[in-house]
């Protein structure tokens, strides 16, 4: 056997065996955050699943104040991230005073922007009629919003909580609280939806209502949990917490600006293309509605990978240990990608099934919706797996502390690139929302490959930056 055939081997078994070594470490912590994320995203499952029990033009104006809503509660949702990868940091460090003042400053935060989005979404209502959106979807969509806007503070509270339990490597309670809080929308819905025990049907109405009252419970549950939690509680009862911390508030701020910068970059990529496509009509908007809503649900998967890589990079980086932070990338993105394989299965196996789960075919009106969704599901199936590679890109890089980066690299992916391909596709090319849809794909597909090379490339720097830092091995581990 050759030397070259020798060494071969050698550098494939060490990367086998490292694949095998980290790979508990990451889905360790990335698990529970999936299992949180399914439960999360759940809510607004059931609320659009529900939903198309009324019609095709319910489910497009709750989708159209759904997009303005997630655009800004991701927005927000990024200011306060940081807060998982800075607590990690402080618990390596044992800095227990600077966990609880990092803590009042994601309240501190959250609060300012749940505030100022819960304004911007009762204003910005009437004006989607200018935009060029139905009219009666555009007044529905302002009733819904009218209701909905105040849960933007508890939702970015719970938010809060949620990176500074993440950070803590403690992410335990939000599974339970998140799958208590699916069952509660379920009953809420249905019983606001349609009326009972003296009250009356709101329709619509009612499951902005039943959103609200479950994003507070939700909020005030996990702190109720972290409060009985040994390990927990002193961090929320601690005066730190409760004290204004100049420089904790400016380092939540410094590293979550970009972060937000970049989840606003993402989400109004999307909220965008949802209105581009709500040009086209009704049909193609509620059709928009349920695809973003399927997707968004696998998109979970890569959500937590991306959380759990960034969190053990942030650790790893504070270690000077630059090595075991490629690995880690690397190790994330390979996991989110084949995560997304099964499912493209699944897409392609059988569309029409899964989107008749959220538009029922009896009702009428909806089967040019179904047969538009269940087109859009055979491209879908290649777009989340460059949507996975990039919202994991995002999270390995800001676990290196470059939050400037992805920002920069979401204007090129999103909006010079997968905007333009999507409008010129779907718009000028006359393919419709099939057009648009393509467009966002190859949108994706740049930012992600624009995003590892960032990420490789930053950690090849930081080791040659770093004095004594080991040479970056070249085997795939």
């Amino acid at each position: 056997m050759s030397t070259e055939t020798t060494g071969a081997n050698r550098a494939e078994a060490a990367g086998a065996a490292g694949w095998a070594k980290r790979s508990p470490a990451l889905l360790g912590l990335a698990v529970p955050l999936i299992l949180t994320n399914f439960a999360h995203v759940a809510l607004t499952t059931v609320d659009i699943v529900m939903l198309g029990r009324l019609g095709a033009a319910e489910v497009a104006a709750a989708g159209l104040a759904l997009a303005l809503f997630n655009q800004l509660r991701t927005t927000g949702t990024g200011l306060v991230t940081g807060v998982g990868n800075l607590v990690a940091e402080a618990r390596v460090r044992e800095d227990g005073e600077r966990v609880g003042a990092l803590l009042f400053a994601g309240f501190f935060w959250a609060t300012v922007c749940g505030a100022v989005f819960c304004a911007a979404l009762l204003l910005v209502g009437p004006l989607l009629v200018l935009l060029g959106q139905d009219p009666v979807v555009v007044d529905r969509a302002g009733d819904f919003l009218a209701v909905l806007a105040p849960g933007m503070l508890p939702c970015l509270w719970f938010q809060n909580l949620r990176h500074f339990t993440t950070g803590l490597k403690r992410p335990g309670p939000l599974l339970a609280i998140t799958l208590a809080s699916v069952v509660l929308t379920i009953g809420l819905n249905h019983l606001l939806m349609y009326g009972a025990f003296g009250l009356p049907a709101f329709g619509l109405v009612g499951v902005a209502i039943a959103t609200v009252t479950v994003f507070l419970l939700s909020f005030l549950a996990f702190a109720a949990v972290i409060l009985r939690d040994g390990a927990l509680r002193p961090y929320l009862t601690s005066p730190h917490a409760r004290r204004w911390d100049g420089d904790a508030v400016r380092s939540v701020w410094r590293l979550g600006l970009p972060v937000s910068g970049t989840y606003a970059s993402e989400a109004g990529f999307f909220s965008v293309l949802t209105l581009l496509v709500g040009s086209l009509g009704v049909e193609a908007l509620a059709a928009q509605t349920v695809l973003n809503q399927i997707v968004y649900i696998v998109f979970m998967v890569s959500a937590g990978i991306s959380h759990a890589a960034s969190i053990l990079i942030s650790e790893a980086g504070g270690r000077g240990d630059h090595r075991e932070v490629r690995r880690t990338g690397l190790l994330g993105t390979a996991w989110g990608v084949i995560a997304t394989l099964p499912v493209a299965v699944v897409y392609l196996a059988a569309p029409e099934a899964i989107v008749s789960l959220f538009l029922p075919a009896e009702h009428a009106g909806n089967a040019d919706v179904i047969a538009l969704t269940a087109t859009g599901l055979l491209i879908a199936a290649l777009m989340q797996v460059f949507d996975a590679a990039q919202n994991i890109g995002n999270g390995i890089l800001r676990g290196t502390g470059d939050t400037a980066g992805p920002f920069r690299i979401s204007l090129v992916g999103y909006w010079l690139i997968g905007l333009p391909a999507g409008y010129l596709l779907g718009v000028t090319a006359g393919w419709g929302v099939e057009g648009v849809w393509t467009g966002q794909t190859v949108g994706l597909a740049a930012t992600a490959a624009l995003l590892l090379t960032a990420f490789l490339r930053r950690v090849d720097r930081l080791r040659r930056e770093t004095p004594g830092a080991p040479v970056t091995e070249p085997e795939p581990s």
